[in-house]
């Protein structure tokens, strides 16, 4: 930290509670604001690759509707069958 940063948080943390919590606040928000931005663009390029592997035909596209009675499928078969039974 530079001399200026630590100055800086002494004044901070002299200041009343309310304004401390203020300023954590908006110091906190300013955070993730910027994390949102990074999931988005994580999603946004994990978008692109994936339309990508469907243009060029390296991923098969199944109806949704087939998709969740697989998965309904394979519950219930775990619930009859739970492992280690």
């Amino acid at each position: 930290m530079t001399g200026d940063t630590e100055k800086l948080a002494v004044e901070i943390l002299a200041l009343p509670a309310t304004m401390r919590a203020f300023l954590a606040h908006k110091l906190i928000s300013s955070l993730e604001e910027d994390a949102e931005d990074d999931v988005e663009a994580q999603w946004l390029a994990a978008i692109d690759r994936r339309s990508q592997e469907i243009d060029q035909g390296h991923v098969q596209c199944r109806q949704a509707a087939e998709v969740v009675r697989g998965i309904r499928a394979k519950l219930n078969a775990q619930r009859r069958h739970p492992s280690g039974s």
